[in-house]
């Protein structure tokens, strides 16, 4: 498991995290918190609540699986579990630290560093070849180049994308574009990886292939976060949260 076996360059994370696991502090802690989106409807403000009074918390090395029906909140949830969202109620603790507190610097570095996404939307840059949209990321967070080569190499090796490093994003299949930005996730070798059904685009040789690496990820201390409505990737979880109507329910409607 070399290719996620972290270096020295997340001393500083790791510092932050050990400080805060001696606080007690689990790494996820939601308190009562909502997500209410305001549209225009007929002339009329029309609210929708995608996350209604949602009370978790999530710990260090958990797998945890979010299932749920369409719109029941799961990509809210983890777009404010990634800090690309903000709660409109509630307390938001990501490694003891209120997320409403930090700044938008602060923020953006732990994006950067502590989480790894992969969303349905790639988010992949146009311009750049693949290769270049995986070690992006490492640049921003100043590894050295021997490592940044080292770690594109390993992330595009593992997605089976190697032979496509020189390509641009536009040229690849919906399926390869989901390849590239998983392998731009796990380059980064964060703490924390949520991924929002992950294996849509993909045939399921590919899909079983990206659940193996998040196993792998898991058994390496990463904590997983996946949302899903697969039962047979919901089974491989060891923690089960269901999202319905934007509340967390013992278990889902039939």
């Amino acid at each position: 498991m070399a290719w996620w076996k972290r270096g020295k360059s997340e001393s500083v994370a790791e510092t932050v995290a050990a400080a805060e696991r001696a606080a007690g502090m689990p790494l996820i802690r939601l308190e009562g918190v909502s997500r209410v989106f305001k549209g225009d409807a007929n002339g009329a403000e029309e609210e929708t609540c995608a996350l209604d009074n949602v009370t978790l918390d999530i710990e260090r090395g958990q797998y945890v699986s979010v299932s749920g029906p369409s719109g029941c909140g799961k990509s809210t949830f983890l777009s404010v579990l990634a800090l690309l969202d903000s709660p409109t109620s509630g307390r938001y603790y990501f490694n003891g630290r209120r997320v409403d507190q930090l700044s938008a610097g602060e923020k953006a570095r732990v994006r950067n560093v502590d989480v790894g996404l992969i969303f349905q939307s790639f988010n992949l840059i146009g311009d750049m070849t693949v290769y270049e949209n995986i070690e992006y990321p490492l640049t921003l967070r100043g590894v050295a180049g021997d490592e940044r080569r080292a770690r594109v190499e390993a992330a595009l090796a593992r997605v089976g994308l190697t032979a496509r490093a020189k390509q641009r994003p536009g040229s690849l299949s919906g399926g390869h574009q989901q390849l590239v930005a998983i392998a731009r996730a796990i380059a980064g070798r964060p703490p924390i990886v949520l991924a929002d059904e992950p294996t849509g685009n993909l045939d399921s040789k590919s899909g079983e292939a990206v659940m193996q690496m998040l196993d792998e990820l898991h058994a390496g201390g990463a904590t997983i976060c996946l949302a899903t409505h697969n039962p047979d990737y919901i089974a491989r979880t060891e923690r089960k949260v269901h999202l319905f109507d934007g509340r967390v329910v013992d278990h889902l409607p039939a």
